[in-house]
């Protein structure tokens, strides 16, 4: 009974603070809210928790990485706009603080709902919802890593980019074993992966040959000439 009376006391004063903060601009509020968040996740049990923190940022902080191997289709990505327009964002986006920002880490798309569509853009002010992924993951291949994992138990990916993943934490001297057990992959998967990316980087600097050109001719042969797309090509 006795934290009971102190928990209520500590609520009651925090309140009256709180409400100060009505008479504050939107973008002094949040700022205001994001302070007193990362206050309360520092003295917090689950503090190593991501989650245990969502900030809101402004959208122009949240930057893309250049290796999200994930695919989502046009249909996926119209429902995923309708949830979110619907819905409200349900799932922060997960990102590593670095001094020009934010890295996006997992959730590239809600990212692009976010800054994309209007009626979204309006409703969250120009923020974005994120969490901040634990520091010990700062290094790029950890960050990489981390992304697979996100991604690996949902949506499509592209295969090129997941080989072009595979062999840069190859040459981060990542042993097959680490590959394995950091994405989930068996040994056939990283073996796959890493030869369709060698095959890429040997052909990536030579021309076709007469016979790609004679077999792409040869194509047209099943084309119908009065196809209305023949004609406009043609």
């Amino acid at each position: 009974m006795e934290l009971d009376l102190i928990t209520s006391e500590i609520v009651n004063r925090i309140n009256a603070n709180i409400q100060e903060l009505e008479s504050f601009s939107v973008d002094d509020r949040i700022a205001a809210l994001n302070a007193i968040k990362l206050k309360m996740h520092e003295i917090s049990p689950m503090k190593e928790e991501p989650v245990d923190c969502v900030l809101w940022i402004r959208e122009e902080g949240v930057i893309a990485n250049d290796y999200n191997p994930n695919s989502v289709a046009p249909p996926e990505m119209e429902l995923l706009r309708v949830s979110i327009s619907e819905d409200g964002y349900t799932q922060p986006i997960v990102t590593f603080k670095e001094e020009n920002g934010r890295t996006v880490v997992d959730g590239f798309h809600r990212t692009r709902v976010g800054k994309e569509c209007p009626d979204v853009r309006a409703r969250i002010n120009g923020y974005l919802p994120v969490v901040t992924i634990n520091e010990n993951r700062g290094d790029r291949s950890d960050r990489m890593a981390s992304t697979i994992r996100h991604n690996r138990a949902r949506g499509k990916h592209k295969i090129t980019a997941m080989s072009e993943i595979v062999v840069e934490l190859k040459r981060r001297n990542w042993s097959n074993q680490k590959i394995g057990t950091q994405l989930g992959m068996d040994p056939d998967e990283i073996l796959r992966l890493s030869q369709i990316s060698g095959l890429a980087e040997m052909f990536s600097d030579k021309e076709f040959s007469e016979a790609w050109e004679v077999d792409s001719i040869n194509e047209t042969d099943n084309l119908d000439v009065n196809d209305e797309n023949y004609q406009k090509a043609s």
